[in-house]
């Protein structure tokens, strides 16, 4: 039987990385990033607010603890040179200890677009910035002409990678385990008509993670309630502190844990 014949120009279609036809918006992966700064501002929020904002069949972890994030990535395969900001919620999935991006702020149009049509990243678009101010690493988003996060952390306080004491370099091995921990994400596509094509939670793993440095110390965070960048929505209660730290790290593409239209 012969195969069944398709036109050249469906299969020059189907080699493309993403849309537009004319100047995709991004290439194929797997994306690897240089020199991507953190910082990580740790801290104690609402159990309801918590629950509110994780998918079923996501629970919480019960620590109540949420991570609210700032990340430099000045040099991104495919995407280039943009930062991020957002809030990650610890979680369980099956019992299993995972971290589920709630949303995501940035200023680059091709992460935004893959983010979100490949791994289903909450990515919208905002002016997120990340600095050292004198002694201060500092954290600003801005959304529609809004400061609606501000975290400060103290510059380089405590060194994670070096034995002062001992005058030696220190094992990465800490900070590679929180960055290899399964991360997730709700994406959610519709079809033409507007009803649910895609309804996931897909899941993926960091990998091929080189630390250049990592330190720790006092943080503060500031979250200003916004209508369309709703980050207080899970409240400040208390401070756990600041993580600070600059790794290369490959994105790889993710799978699916989780499909609602097939259950």
């Amino acid at each position: 039987m012969n195969a069944p014949h398709t036109p050249a120009g469906a299969l020059s279609v189907l080699d493309l990385p993403s849309m537009p036809m004319a100047s995709p918006s991004y290439p194929r992966g797997p994306y690897r990033f240089l020199q991507r700064e953190y910082l990580i501002v740790t801290y104690m929020s609402d159990a309801e607010a918590i629950r509110a904002a994780l998918p079923v069949p996501l629970e919480p972890d019960g620590s109540g603890q949420v991570l609210y994030e700032f990340i430099r990535m000045p040099d991104s395969a495919g995407f280039g040179d943009y930062t991020e900001s957002g809030v990650v919620i610890p979680a369980l999935f099956q019992g299993q200890p995972v971290n589920f991006t709630a949303q995501m702020y940035l200023d680059d149009e091709p992460p935004i677009a893959g983010g979100r049509e490949i791994w289903g990243f909450p990515k919208k678009h905002g002016n997120p910035k990340l600095s050292v101010v004198h002694d201060t690493l500092t954290g600003v988003l801005e959304y529609a002409g809004i400061q609606v996060a501000i975290a400060t952390m103290g510059y380089k306080h405590q060194h994670l990678l070096y034995d002062v004491d001992g005058r030696k370099a220190c094992s990465s091995g800490s900070i590679i385990e929180k960055m290899s921990k399964t991360q997730v994400n709700l994406k959610l596509i519709p079809h033409v008509d507007g009803t649910p094509a895609i309804a996931q939670l897909v899941a993926y793993e960091l990998a091929d993670i080189q630390v250049h440095g990592a330190w720790s110390g006092p943080a503060r965070l500031h979250l200003v309630p916004h209508v369309n960048a709703p980050v207080a929505d899970l409240p400040v209660r208390s401070m756990l502190g600041g993580l600070h730290f600059i790794a290369d790290l490959t994105l790889p593409y993710g799978r699916v844990i989780h499909d609602y239209l097939a259950t």
